[in-house]
């Protein structure tokens, strides 16, 4: 019985390897890398902004304002590269920051016109890519950083690429998803009701949040328990759960089967309810920073909120490998619904000592990708 196991903490041992130490060049190279990428795919996206830019994503924000961020972003690099020089550490990762933004600034740089973009439905995400990187790697690495919930975590964990590469493909093919997500709401025309529409915009802002935030997670929930639960679903969900470390970056682990049908499934609600376009900004943003937020190797207790909302500790019991913890905690934004169903295990004074799947997945992209089906082709 659940309440009869022995709960563990978690033996996190430093990875001195893999750690980050002031001084070395290591920080500098990486950052000289990861701003001089940044730069050229920015560059390339303002060269080529009908193919390399979203439609939802360029009404959001100034192309031109967003240039003066590029141009520092190029110097630092540039900045970066030249000191891990200095350093005499890791000048590869220098080497190959400074040749990046030299690329960068020979195809136009932070100079290229800003002008009207041919409307292209189908492109690749780098813009929507380049702003979610920076931006959620500034706030979550910072929290996790500043509370730990496992001390001795790096930021290089393992695997950490593999999850980098998971990343880059969810928001580079978020026009695809999106294009899917609509269609399959598309064919819940039958279910629309002007009244039940009306009804919702009629009332205020936060509490049409609020309802978006239930029925997304009651949808959500289901279809995350089926993917648990029907036998045929789970090695496609389970390439999700292999992770073994959690932190800001594992939840963009995913099969892309997975990740077109959330997407689309969720949409269903969101089309349905007919919320104001401000209502559905503030729940877009919520369940992406929540997302995130929920995977992160973060210790904070969130007090009372944590009998609410979804919490990295609620979130990480669900991807523990033990006993009590497998088929729980479901939910994606509240535990309304782990309590109505019976599936809510928290343990408030523990958190997991093991996380993964009690079989272990192979560890590339494409075997991960063919996973499901291998799995498939040996039950017969």
């Amino acid at each position: 019985m659940k309440h009869d196991y022995s709960y563990r903490e978690r033996q996190q041992e430093l990875d001195s390897g893999r750690q980050f130490r002031l001084g070395d060049g290591k920080i500098s190279g990486y950052c000289s890398v990861a701003l001089g990428t940044l730069s050229l795919l920015a560059v390339l996206a303002y060269l080529y902004p009908a193919y390399l830019t979203t439609i939802e994503l360029r009404q959001a924000y100034d192309a031109a304002f967003l240039q003066q961020f590029l141009k520092y972003g190029m110097y630092f690099s540039l900045f970066f590269g030249i000191l891990s020089f200095v350093l005499n550490g890791y000048k590869r990762l220098g080497a190959a920051g400074i040749v990046l933004t030299l690329i960068a600034f020979a195809l136009g740089g932070y100079s290229i016109p800003v002008g009207p973009v041919e409307p292209r439905r189908l492109s690749l995400g780098v813009d929507w890519l380049i702003l979610a990187f920076m931006g959620s790697s500034a706030i979550f690495m910072t929290l996790e950083k500043l509370f730990p919930k496992y001390r001795n975590q790096v930021v290089l964990r393992p695997e950490w690429g593999l999850d980098l590469l998971y990343f880059c493909f969810n928001h580079l093919a978020i026009s695809a998803i999106l294009i899917y997500g609509n269609y399959h709401a598309s064919h819940f025309d039958w279910a629309l009701s002007e009244t039940v529409q009306e009804a919702i915009r009629s009332v205020p802002l936060l509490l049409q949040v609020m309802v978006i935030i239930l029925c997304a997670d009651f949808v959500l929930y289901w279809e995350h328990r089926l993917y648990h639960e029907v036998q045929l679903l789970w090695p496609i969900h389970a390439v999700h759960h292999s992770i073994e470390h959690l932190d800001w970056l594992a939840g963009s682990r995913g099969h892309f089967i997975q990740v077109f049908s959330e997407r689309a499934m969720v949409m269903v609600p969101l089309y349905l309810l007919g919320a104001d376009q401000a209502a559905l900004d503030i729940y877009v943003a919520f369940a992406a920073l929540q997302a995130i937020l929920i995977h992160c190797n973060l210790g904070i207790s969130f007090g009372p909120l944590k009998y609410i909302l979804v919490t990295p500790q609620f979130h990480h019991w669900h991807h523990s490998s033990e006993k009590p913890a497998i088929d729980t905690n479901y939910s994606a934004h509240t535990v309304l619904f782990d309590r109505l169903f019976g599936s809510y295990h928290m343990p408030v004074k523990h958190w997991p000592a093991e996380y993964g799947t009690t079989v272990r997945l192979p560890r590339s992209y494409i075997g991960q990708l063919f996973y499901p089906l291998s799995k498939h082709l040996k039950k017969k």
